[in-house]
Protein backbone atom coordinates (compact mmCIF):
# COMPACT_ATOMS: atom_id res chain seq x y z
CA UNK A 1 0.00 0.00 0.00
CA UNK A 2 1.60 3.33 -1.01
CA UNK A 3 2.23 5.93 1.68
CA UNK A 4 1.04 8.79 -0.55
CA UNK A 5 0.36 9.56 -4.18
CA UNK A 6 3.63 9.80 -6.09
CA UNK A 7 3.36 13.57 -6.57
CA UNK A 8 2.79 14.27 -2.85
CA UNK A 9 5.73 14.88 -0.52
CA UNK A 10 5.83 12.96 2.75
CA UNK A 11 6.95 14.59 5.99
CA UNK A 12 9.56 12.29 7.51
CA UNK A 13 10.95 12.90 11.00
CA UNK A 14 14.72 12.47 11.25
CA UNK A 15 15.75 9.72 13.69
CA UNK A 16 18.81 11.79 14.71
CA UNK A 17 17.60 15.39 15.16
CA UNK A 18 13.81 14.75 15.00
CA UNK A 19 13.36 17.60 12.52
CA UNK A 20 10.91 17.13 9.65
CA UNK A 21 12.03 16.66 6.06
CA UNK A 22 9.77 16.75 3.01
CA UNK A 23 10.53 13.80 0.75
CA UNK A 24 8.72 13.03 -2.51
CA UNK A 25 6.83 9.77 -1.95
CA UNK A 26 8.50 8.13 -4.94
CA UNK A 27 11.95 8.95 -3.45
CA UNK A 28 11.43 7.37 -0.01
CA UNK A 29 13.40 4.29 -1.07
CA UNK A 30 16.35 6.35 -2.39
CA UNK A 31 18.09 6.66 1.00
CA UNK A 32 17.08 10.28 1.69
CA UNK A 33 19.03 12.37 4.20
CA UNK A 34 17.92 14.99 6.68
CA UNK A 35 18.43 18.48 5.25
CA UNK A 36 19.36 19.78 8.73
CA UNK A 37 21.79 17.25 10.18
CA UNK A 38 22.54 15.20 7.03
CA UNK A 39 21.78 11.91 8.81
CA UNK A 40 19.95 9.13 6.93
CA UNK A 41 16.19 9.38 7.36
CA UNK A 42 15.91 5.58 7.34
CA UNK A 43 18.43 3.51 9.27
CA UNK A 44 16.77 0.10 9.49
CA UNK A 45 16.70 0.51 13.27
CA UNK A 46 13.90 1.61 15.60
CA UNK A 47 14.24 5.16 16.90
CA UNK A 48 14.19 5.75 20.66
CA UNK A 49 11.56 8.37 21.46
CA UNK A 50 11.01 10.69 24.39
CA UNK A 51 7.84 12.80 24.64
CA UNK A 52 9.10 15.58 22.32
CA UNK A 53 10.45 13.21 19.69
CA UNK A 54 7.23 11.20 19.92
CA UNK A 55 5.24 14.25 18.80
CA UNK A 56 7.61 14.88 15.87
CA UNK A 57 7.45 11.31 14.59
CA UNK A 58 3.87 10.36 15.42
CA UNK A 59 1.86 13.59 15.31
CA UNK A 60 3.73 15.57 12.63
CA UNK A 61 5.37 12.85 10.54
CA UNK A 62 3.58 11.57 7.45
CA UNK A 63 4.50 7.91 7.76
CA UNK A 64 2.65 5.30 9.78
CA UNK A 65 4.66 4.70 12.97
CA UNK A 66 4.91 1.38 14.81
CA UNK A 67 5.77 2.09 18.45
CA UNK A 68 7.05 -0.59 20.82
CA UNK A 69 6.21 0.37 24.41
CA UNK A 70 8.75 -1.55 26.50
CA UNK A 71 10.84 -1.44 29.71
CA UNK A 72 14.45 -2.45 30.43
CA UNK A 73 13.45 -5.00 33.09
CA UNK A 74 10.95 -6.80 30.83
CA UNK A 75 12.13 -10.22 29.63
CA UNK A 76 9.56 -10.56 26.81
CA UNK A 77 10.51 -7.04 25.64
CA UNK A 78 14.16 -8.11 25.33
CA UNK A 79 13.13 -11.31 23.56
CA UNK A 80 11.09 -9.38 21.00
CA UNK A 81 13.64 -6.58 20.43
CA UNK A 82 15.62 -8.40 17.69
CA UNK A 83 12.38 -9.26 15.88
CA UNK A 84 11.25 -5.64 16.04
CA UNK A 85 14.66 -4.56 14.71
CA UNK A 86 14.37 -7.04 11.83
CA UNK A 87 10.88 -5.73 11.03
CA UNK A 88 12.31 -2.20 10.82
CA UNK A 89 14.79 -3.40 8.19
CA UNK A 90 12.02 -5.22 6.32
CA UNK A 91 9.29 -2.56 6.33
CA UNK A 92 11.18 0.75 6.10
CA UNK A 93 10.50 3.14 4.39
CA UNK A 94 6.82 2.14 4.32
CA UNK A 95 6.69 2.37 8.11
CA UNK A 96 8.69 4.17 10.79
CA UNK A 97 9.68 2.02 13.78
CA UNK A 98 10.14 3.52 17.24
CA UNK A 99 10.55 2.47 20.85
CA UNK A 100 9.27 4.16 24.00
CA UNK A 101 10.76 3.15 27.34
CA UNK A 102 7.72 3.22 29.63
CA UNK A 103 9.91 3.64 32.72
CA UNK A 104 11.50 6.79 31.27
CA UNK A 105 8.26 8.08 29.67
CA UNK A 106 5.42 7.08 32.03
CA UNK A 107 3.20 9.92 30.77
CA UNK A 108 3.22 8.42 27.26
CA UNK A 109 2.40 4.99 28.66
CA UNK A 110 -0.50 6.49 30.63
CA UNK A 111 -1.70 8.54 27.65
CA UNK A 112 -2.11 5.36 25.59
CA UNK A 113 -3.35 3.20 28.47
CA UNK A 114 -0.43 0.77 28.32
CA UNK A 115 -1.25 -1.98 30.81
CA UNK A 116 1.22 -4.67 29.76
CA UNK A 117 4.50 -4.66 27.90
CA UNK A 118 5.57 -5.10 25.29
CA UNK A 119 2.68 -3.37 23.58
CA UNK A 120 2.85 -2.33 19.94
CA UNK A 121 0.71 0.50 18.60
CA UNK A 122 0.53 1.57 14.97
CA UNK A 123 -0.16 5.29 14.55
CA UNK A 124 -1.36 6.90 11.35
CA UNK A 125 -1.91 10.65 11.18
CA UNK A 126 -1.14 10.91 14.90
CA UNK A 127 -3.90 8.48 15.88
CA UNK A 128 -3.63 4.87 17.04
CA UNK A 129 -5.07 2.54 14.39
CA UNK A 130 -3.99 -0.87 15.72
CA UNK A 131 -2.66 -2.28 18.98
CA UNK A 132 -1.08 -5.60 19.95
CA UNK A 133 -0.08 -6.58 23.49
CA UNK A 134 2.53 -9.25 24.14
CA UNK A 135 5.67 -10.46 22.41
CA UNK A 136 5.30 -11.75 18.87
CA UNK A 137 7.49 -14.11 16.88
CA UNK A 138 8.91 -12.73 13.62
CA UNK A 139 6.25 -14.29 11.38
CA UNK A 140 3.35 -13.13 13.54
CA UNK A 141 4.80 -9.63 13.74
CA UNK A 142 5.17 -9.41 9.93
CA UNK A 143 1.63 -10.73 9.36
CA UNK A 144 0.19 -8.28 11.90
CA UNK A 145 2.02 -5.35 10.32
CA UNK A 146 0.88 -6.34 6.82
CA UNK A 147 -2.71 -6.53 8.07
CA UNK A 148 -2.70 -3.00 9.52
CA UNK A 149 -0.80 -1.01 6.88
Amino acid sequence: MPVAASQDPVHVACPACHGLARVPAERLGDHPRCPRCKSPLFTGHPTELDAGAFEAHVARGGLPVVVDFWAPWCGPCHAMAPRFEAAARQFEPRLRFAKVNTDAEPQLAARFNIRSIPTLIVFRGGRPVAQQAGALDAGSLARWLESVV
